[in-house]
């Protein structure tokens, strides 16, 4: 569960290619179509005045389209790209303001980026691509092969030390990429669709991999994918951007249940809800006592089909502390389910 504490901030971002690209961004040309504004101004908008935060601990997904503008958001939070113009901190630190050597020593220890091509050295073992970032910041070589080695048994990947990348596969190579991140022990970690390369086998088990990783460790996440079965399964919340922008920022349950446009709408049609949605979204109001059978507010509403058809009283919702928020009502979950009413979005309950 994240904390409270704000790991990464963005305040009204724009990212702007082109020539005089601060003054378009102040006339009202940026409000014109792509091809009109390329026509008009040379310029090409990829990030339309974006603000957001990630909690500590926070796995934040960035999903959409090609062309959509995620990846040049996410590199801009590092300044691998220069925004245009706004305000980001990154671990408390003023990103845009950084003078070079501090931005260097910032990306160094403080964040790490997985990508889609794995980028390892082919000439270095295993172990000594995964002690690389270590290496850059002048540990001794027993310390850095004694952390390398305790992340590459992280990753499962203890037997293939003294391997050569060509000799692994894809999905070995990712791992490979993954402990290399972990070795320097990054507050937060970026993933710019870091497995859209692999084969879709291969790539369950590296969304797994995170999982499992993220239970243990607890890193401050940013995930870029294009893939909305990804993003459901990996996202605490979820930024659907079209176009530049945010069209939506909330939970799986929250984009699946209570979609904010016709866009949206569309990307979730052929979501199952009951894998998505969870009993908050389905619960009544119920000023009564406490029933004899209770579920959590969090549980998914296909796992509660068989409660809910099998009860002979009523059925409580708790939260996170077990105090009564409502209970669910048969008729309601069939018709969440079935997408035919869409309620509100439910208040964030206590965990």
């Amino acid at each position: 569960m994240a904390s409270s504490e704000t790991q990464v901030s963005c305040r009204d971002v724009w990212k702007v290619f082109g020539p005089n690209a601060a003054k378009v961004i102040e006339s009202g040309d940026v409000d014109l179509p792509r091809a009109e504004l390329m026509a008009k101004t040379g310029c090409t908008v990829a990030a339309r005045d974006i603000s957001f935060d990630v909690r500590r601990g926070e796995v934040f997904v960035v999903m959409g389209l090609s062309g959509s503008g995620k990846s040049t958001l996410v590199r801009c939070v590092t300044r691998l790209i220069e925004p245009t113009s706004g305000a980001i901190e990154l671990c408390g630190r003023d990103v845009l303001g950084a003078q070079p050597k501090e931005l260097r020593e910032l990306r160094r220890t403080k964040v790490a980026m997985v990508f889609q091509h794995f980028g390892l050295f082919p000439h270095r073992r295993v172990i000594d691509n995964v002690a690389y970032g270590l290496e850059v910041q002048g540990i001794d070589r027993d310390t850095r092969y004694r952390r390398a080695r305790e992340l590459l048994g992280v990753v499962g990947l203890a037997p293939v030390e003294a391997s050569y990348p060509d000799q692994l596969s894809g999905g070995m190579q990712q791992r490979v990429g993954l402990a290399r991140a972990l070795a320097v022990d990054p507050e937060v970690l970026i993933f710019d669709e870091a497995f859209s390369a692999l084969d879709p086998l291969i790539r369950r088990e590296m969304q797994d991999e995170v999982l499992r990783l993220q239970e243990r460790l607890q890193k401050t996440v940013i995930f870029v994918t294009h893939d909305l079965d990804e993003a459901l399964k990996l996202g605490d919340r979820i930024a659907i951007m079209k176009d530049g922008r945010f069209v939506q920022v909330g939970t799986p349950a929250e984009i699946v249940g209570a979609p904010a446009d016709d866009y949206v709408r569309e990307f979730v049609r052929d979501v199952p809800r009951g894998k998505v949605l969870t009993a908050a979204f389905a619960t009544q109001p119920h000023g009564g006592e406490m029933p004899d059978e209770v579920v959590r507010h969090d549980q998914r509403l296909g796992e509660l089909l068989p409660v809910v058809f099998g009860a002979k009283g009523p059925i409580g919702v708790v939260d996170g502390s077990g105090e009564l928020v409502g209970i669910l009502d048969r008729r309601m979950v069939v018709h969440v389910l079935a997408g035919r009413e869409e309620p509100s979005v439910p208040e964030e309950l206590p965990a």
